[in-house]
């Protein structure tokens, strides 16, 4: 596969443990760098790039070692509507027949309890038991506005 490369261009770097050793000195730690900027094309294979002064190594790279930089990979500041939140506002788990819905799966934590929003994300890792309580809320809370469509 030929990459091609223009000055001006966005490419990520592959950090090889023989050029950048104080990068590379744990296999826990990130084996890519970037995004640097292209600033010089000196054939189809080297290309001289924008780095700063930390890395105290030559600017040119072989291609092998560059791959192209989309903007749009970033999926932490995708949102659905440009500068809106985009959690749920409405608190569905103070309605009582979704609390007996709930209540009736085991869901909502401990019984009893139903002061949260099951559709709100929940704080810290995304377990599969998390994960199956909130597709069965939201699931839950589809079969509701479908159920109040046909009223």
């Amino acid at each position: 596969k030929k990459v091609v490369f223009e000055p001006g261009d966005w490419v990520w770097v592959h950090l090889r443990k023989d050029r950048f050793p104080e990068q590379r000195r744990s296999k826990l730690l990130p084996r890519g760098d970037g995004p640097f900027r292209v600033v010089e094309r000196i054939n189809d294979n080297v290309y001289k790039l924008e780095l700063p002064g930390e890395y105290d190594v030559s600017a040119s790279f072989n291609v092998a070692d560059l791959s192209p930089f989309d903007a749009g990979d970033d999926l932490r500041t995708n949102s659905f509507q440009e500068g809106e939140n985009d959690e749920n506002n409405a608190n569905v788990a103070t309605q009582p027949h979704v609390q007996e819905e709930e209540h009736s799966r085991g869901f909502g934590g401990t019984q009893g309890q139903y002061s949260h929003d099951p559709l709100s994300l929940p704080g810290g890792p995304i377990t599969r038991l998390r994960a199956k309580r909130f597709k069965e809320a939201l699931n839950g809370l589809i079969q509701h506005i479908s159920e109040m469509a046909n009223v």
